[in-house]
């Protein structure tokens, strides 16, 4: 695959993984924070705003994977 389609479809995934992520993270802690403390909410959004990071970075690693050599 060239690397720019690669690059292409990682910025994609990354765009889409962003946005489905969010929406469920806010959704459940909607659903399932509501009567918490504001420590406990500062605690699920902190680990959650981080979580989403180990996706991405194997998106990341595929889309700069050296392409390979044709023999």
């Amino acid at each position: 695959m060239p690397p720019r389609l690669r690059k292409l479809i990682g910025t994609v995934l990354i765009i889409i993984l962003v946005v489905v992520y969010a929406l469920v993270a806010t959704t459940v802690a909607s659903l399932t924070l509501a009567t918490s403390p504001w420590w406990v909410h500062m605690l699920y959004f902190f680990f959650t705003g981080l979580l989403w990071i180990l996706p991405a970075m194997l998106i990341i690693k595929w889309m700069e994977k050296a392409p390979r050599r044709r023999d």
